[in-house]
């Protein structure tokens, strides 16, 4: 196997439906016959913007008018290591043509689980899924329980779409019945909570997924839910981040990126080192710790998926 990864550029377009352009690799591919999003090796000294306009002309037969960075999934296959860098394409110009692949298709983005798909490609999905922002419900006595449902409801009827409930002063009779309840606000919105530390409750949610910190993560060697349900993992390096990856964790929090009055004393990350360390995980990444919505963009072009947050975030 090389030393060094290929890197390889893919693009991610929507139609006026929202549906999501993917392709067939041809017989006699690498993982024919499976659906991916289209692209295809970085040339020597190429940006992965330049590569992307070149691949996507060559293979779709369109001209390549704006883009934004989405996600890069480092990835190790038996024969080759690849960084797959995905783009969301924002504007093109043509139409489009299945000029290499098997077929294309435009699917919903909630079809796209369903296809068989290059393990890297995988990621890419999830991210497209989730959110720029995860909010974190502020830690109150349980007597708070309505202004903690309330302040759900307000925070849904804003446009947030990812919430983790986490009550850690609660038992866990009150944290179920909580989740429950915020289970059923969440759903009236389209939004997706995920309970905080506990697996046994969050399965009793259904639909709810779960958000382990990272000394229960150490303990599993495999992903505690099914693949419709979130699993999120909070991490603060590079080991709990590989960890994460390993028991199949959807996507994970990195923290402290910034100095946090919730931990005055934690050393923070800073963002080159959150850039490097998300750069080094194949799973969305979302940064913690003293983030604000400023930070949201700032997060993204270092490689994150957005912000997770309590302060910032909560109504």
């Amino acid at each position: 196997m090389a030393d060094s990864p290929i890197h390889v550029v893919a693009g991610v377009l929507r139609d006026a439906q929202g549906r999501v352009l993917v392709a067939q690799r041809p017989a006699g591919k690498h993982l024919a016959g499976f659906w991916e999003f289209p692209g295809g090796k970085r040339d020597p000294g190429e940006t992965p913007p330049d590569a992307l306009r070149r691949e996507l002309a060559e293979e779709l037969g369109i001209r390549v008018d704006a883009a934004e960075p989405l996600i890069a999934v480092p990835w190790t296959y038996p024969e080759k290591r690849i960084v797959l860098d995905a783009w969301i394409v924002t504007a093109y110009t043509g139409e489009v043509h299945a000029r290499e692949h098997e077929a294309l298709r435009w699917v919903d983005p909630a079809e796209l689980a369903t296809l068989p798909m290059p393990p890297a490609d995988v990621p890419i999905v999830t991210a497209l899924r989730l959110p720029d922002r995860y909010l974190i419900t502020p830690p109150l006595a349980s007597s708070a329980r309505a202004v903690v449902l309330d302040g759900i409801e307000h925070a849904c009827r804003a446009g947030i779409r990812l919430i983790q409930f986490r009550q850690p002063a609660w038992t866990r009779r009150e944290t179920e019945s909580g989740a429950i309840d915020a289970r059923a606000i969440c759903m009236r919105h389209g939004a997706a909570l995920l309970v905080n530390g506990d697996i046994e409750i969050a399965l009793r949610c259904d639909p709810a997924g779960v958000h382990l910190p990272a000394r229960m993560a150490r303990t599993l060697d495999r992903r505690p839910l099914p693949a419709d349900r979130w699993f999120a993992v909070s991490c603060h390096d590079e080991a709990e981040l590989a960890h994460a990856a390993r028991i199949g964790a959807d996507f994970a929090t990195l923290a402290p990126v910034a100095t946090t009055p919730t931990h005055p004393d934690a050393a923070p990350l800073g963002w080159p080192r959150f850039a490097a360390l998300t750069a080094a995980a194949p799973l969305p990444v979302y940064a913690l710790g003293g983030m604000g919505l400023a930070d949201i963009a700032t997060a993204r072009r270092n490689g994150g998926q957005g912000i997770a947050a309590i302060r910032a975030l909560w109504p």
